[in-house]
């Protein structure tokens, strides 16, 4: 039984992280999430209720740095996803990094991803990962070279294509177990940014560690995420992206569609089946199964945006 402490329970937790395979396409309607197989998702895409003038890609936690055996290539496997964008029947309007960029973030780490992410054929919209925040600055690496124009530790908001789109940060001040948190600071702006959006704009929230609770015992959620979310209830349809845990669970709330995107880097496992999260090993031979990218589509009319997930393979 789901409770306060746990979020979903474990037999919804394990179904939700279950997803694998060639990947899966969804689409929301009056907020009910229907699922097709990846395969089928070109017999699917030609229809009219997926007709599309503008859709985005979000990757997360590509951990340029990482060197461990759960993956020691992820500069290749990162290579692997950006050819996966590349090869699109469509170029992507934009980009969304949703965090972990470096896995120490070192200069170095920096420079290489930069140099790799260039490769992709649309801006990239960055927030950064608790990984992104260790250098002595303490974040200030990751904000020399992406924090121009934002507001406090990087947070910030923009517009395309009648979308409006809300980068928000909560990995400043991370503590491993515990939840993160957005700040006083940041919910003000947040309130004062969505007063000019129209309750009739779709919106897209991106941010590292889940906003909603998944499983508290890892710390896989924000303590103060709620009110961010009662802000955000009032619009039509809202779509709130994450990476951080490095495997695909989803819920529908109303209006709001929760997604959590695979790494490019190493799986992770389902929320409470090992003692720690953390990177987990596979056989090589099925590692691409566990990696992978999310295609975002908007529809033009009252529709809520469509997930598609890609594993690498």
């Amino acid at each position: 039984m789901t409770d306060e402490r746990r979020g979903l329970s474990r037999r919804e937790l394990l179904k939700c992280s279950a997803w694998a395979g060639a990947g899966v396409l969804w689409v929301m309607s009056g907020g009910i999430p229907h699922a097709f197989a990846l395969d089928d998702a070109g017999a699917v895409l030609k229809g009219d209720v997926l007709a599309s003038d503008f859709h985005f890609v979000q990757i997360s936690d590509t951990h340029i740095g990482f060197n461990k055996e759960a993956n020691p290539e992820p500069l290749k496997t990162l290579q692997l996803a950006i050819d996966k964008v590349i090869a699109l029947p469509k170029k992507p309007s934009l980009i969304l990094h949703t965090g972990d960029i470096t896995h120490l973030s070192k200069e170095e780490e920096f420079d290489t991803a930069d140099q790799v992410l260039r490769r992709l054929p649309s801006t990239v919209h960055y927030v950064p990962g608790e990984h992104d925040t260790l250098d002595e600055g303490g974040g200030k690496a990751y904000l020399a070279r992406y924090g121009k124009g934002t507001k406090g530790n990087g947070w910030y908001s923009f517009d395309d294509h009648g979308v409006h789109f809300i980068g928000l940060v909560n990995v400043f001040d991370f503590q491993p177990g515990r939840e993160a948190t957005l700040g006083a600071d940041q919910l003000q702006w947040l309130a004062d940014d969505l007063r000019a959006v129209a309750t009739s704009t779709p919106v897209v929230v991106f941010t590292h560690i889940p906003l909603w609770t998944i499983y508290q015992p890892w710390g896989w959620g924000t303590e103060d995420g709620d009110q961010a979310i009662a802000m955000l209830r009032k619009y039509g349809s809202v779509t709130v992206l994450n990476g951080h845990i490095h495997q695909v669970i989803q819920k529908v709330e109303g209006n709001i569609t929760f997604h959590t995107a695979r790494a490019t880097s190493y799986p992770q496992p389902a929320p409470g089946t090992a003692p720690a999260p953390g990177p987990m090993t596979v056989p090589a031979d099925q590692l691409r199964n566990y990696l992978g990218i999310t295609d975002v589509k908007a529809t033009q009319g009252d529709h809520p945006l469509a997930l598609i997930n890609s594993t690498l393979i």
